[in-house]
């Protein structure tokens, strides 16, 4: 199935399994239909089966939203508990939609209690209280951890993912590897059928430990091999180390969740020569979570300076990781988006793309840590193998049964839809945004945004309600507080209005004090890049940061 075959579907609003092989698309697609979701006013409920996973989706794990925390079972009287709790019962009251990312990762006991809960707080007896429900993920990637030494339940094997009825949408395009020679491989591990001269295309990537090149990332299955091997390459660089901390806003237990799945460090060490990867994606598209580099410097406020191997020199500043919820912002940590990248997990790899990556399966210990791993490389040409063992290569044996039912569902739903007309599809997916209490956007229909103002063609309902808020806004700050926003969150929504050509100087001008403009676009002007921490630094600190990106929106 194509991601437009699965989009259709995801706007019909079925309950959904989009699934598909590491580069398919699914969280291209998934976020096609968030924003689908937001322009026509309904906000979703993102969740994920890790605090990892939930980081790089904007969200938080299913076992916060939902309440059940760390818990491993619940009886009645704890889910009338759960669901009495103000908060959570407010949150799933609210939720409309609720997409469940790394769904592969989600333990069928943990996946029934969410639906208890759901079903307790809003009083119907029908998987998840009636949510429209999105599950996300691949199970040929990692499993749950099994409970106490048990056996893996994997949610599919729940009475629940049978009682929603989900319609399978099994992406088939590929976007990550082109190498055909190392799709084989993959896909031979992926059914189960791996030869010998799979084996031997592995084995000819094979490099001694004294070889290695230095700058790709290494891929380990346990913490210990990681942490030693990156204080080591840092300790044997000259020079001193620059220490970045990590800032946070927000209730504790939301942050903490935040710095446990944010992959730079709370304290992050530097040193000139530090190889290091990206964490996070450029809103500027100068680099994307996973691109590699070098720290060549550190600017005049101590920020690091990094080459990224296709030459492109970065200003590394810190940037935001956020926990929203309902369209507003619950906690937020900032941190300079970079970690070391001599060693990292293969847990902690999950969902990057990488040009190359040293990988080390010697002490592979769960099925599907080497497919994770392997299908992190675009080619086998970046593949720098250490070894691996028996269980490298294997995959969970009720995993391949299953596989082959989805694809057999996702066939037979791309069949049901292509034999619908586009004016039935269209009529299943305005029923949906009704029932959702959205409105439905056509192609150059014009809505009206939340606030005072027309809402303009196409306008994320994110982005109108903040758009609405700062043209009533007495200045910046006070926008920021009613939007539940922090300043810099509301000027990025400004710059990404901008970006779409969906906002005018009328609307936020009167944030920025006339009588600075005029100093600070001198100040822009007479700065031939893109970079801030210049601009701020010959302003000698007089106007922030944000206030500098406003007037930079006036030019």
């Amino acid at each position: 199935m194509t991601q437009a075959e699965a989009l259709t579907i995801l706007k019909t609003g079925a309950n959904v399994f989009l699934t598909g092989e590491p580069g398919s698309g699914k969280t291209h697609t998934i976020n096609e239909f968030v924003s689908w979701l937001r322009a026509s006013g309904i906000e979703p409920s993102v969740t994920a089966a890790t605090g990892i996973a939930a980081t790089h989706v904007g969200g938080m794990t299913l076992h916060s939203w939902s309440g059940i925390g760390i818990a491993e079972s619940l009886s009645p009287a704890d889910v009338d508990r759960i669901a009495s709790k103000e908060h959570v019962a407010r949150r799933i009251q609210k939720a409309k939609v609720l997409i469940i990312e790394e769904i592969s990762m989600l333990g069928a006991a943990t996946f029934e209690m969410a639906d208890a809960v759901c079903r307790e707080v809003r009083r119907m007896d029908q998987p998840f209280g009636g949510l429209t429900v999105i599950l996300v993920g691949d199970f040929f990637q990692l499993p749950p951890i099994a409970r106490r030494g048990g056996e893996v339940a994997f949610a599919f094997s729940s009475p629940v993912w049978r009682d929603l009825n989900l319609i399978t949408c099994y992406l088939t395009e590929q976007y990550r590897q082109d190498d055909t020679e190392f799709l084989d491989v993959l896909s031979a591990i992926r059914s189960g059928e791996v030869e010998m001269a799979h084996h031997e295309s592995l084995m000819a990537r094979h490099v001694d430990a004294s070889a290695l090149p230095p700058d790709a990332p290494k891929l380990f299955s346990h913490n210990a091999d990681v942490d030693r091997i990156n204080a080591g390459e840092l300790e044997k660089l000259a020079g001193q180390v620059m220490k970045f901390h990590m800032s946070s806003k927000g209730k504790d237990t939301l942050v903490a969740g935040l710095v446990r799945g944010c992959l730079s460090p709370e304290t992050l060490e530097l040193k000139e020569g530090a190889v290091v990867m990206f964490t996070k994606n450029s809103p500027q598209g100068k680099f994307v979570n996973g691109t590699l580099g070098t720290v060549t410097g550190f600017d005049s406020e101590g920020l690091p300076i990094v080459q990224t191997k296709d030459g492109t020199t970065v200003h590394a500043e810190p940037m935001e990781w956020q926990l929203e919820e309902q369209g507003k912002v619950k906690a937020s940590v900032s941190q300079v988006p970079l970690r070391l990248a001599y060693a990292m997990t293969v847990h902690k790899s999950q969902g990057m793309s990488m040009d190359a990556a040293v990988i080390d399966l010697s002490k592979a210990f769960e099925y599907g840590q080497g497919y994770v791993a392997l299908s992190r490389v675009r080619r086998l040409s970046g593949l720098h193998l250490l070894g691996m063992n028996a269980l490298a290569l294997e995959v969970h044996p009720e995993i391949l049964r299953k596989d082959r039912d989805f694809r057999a569902a996702s066939d037979a739903a791309a069949e049901a839809f292509d034999e619908m007309d586009a004016a039935g599809t269209e009529a299943l997916q305005k029923q949906f945004v009704k029932a959702m209490g959205g409105a439905w956007v056509n192609e150059g229909e014009e809505k009206r945004a939340p606030r005072s103002g027309a809402r303009k063609e196409g306008i994320p309902a994110r982005l109108a309600e903040t758009l609405g808020i700062v043209r009533d806004a007495k200045d910046l700050k006070a926008a920021a507080k009613e939007r539940g926003f922090v300043p810099s969150t509301v000027v990025h929504h400004l710059e990404e209005l901008k970006e779409l050509g969906l906002l005018d100087r009328a609307d936020f001008a009167h944030l920025v004090p006339t009588d600075i403009v005029d100093e600070i676009i001198e100040a822009l002007t007479a700065e031939e890049s893109d970079k801030l921490s210049p601009v701020f630094h010959a302003l000698h600190g007089r106007h922030s940061f944000e206030t500098i990106r406003l007037v930079r929106l006036l030019k």
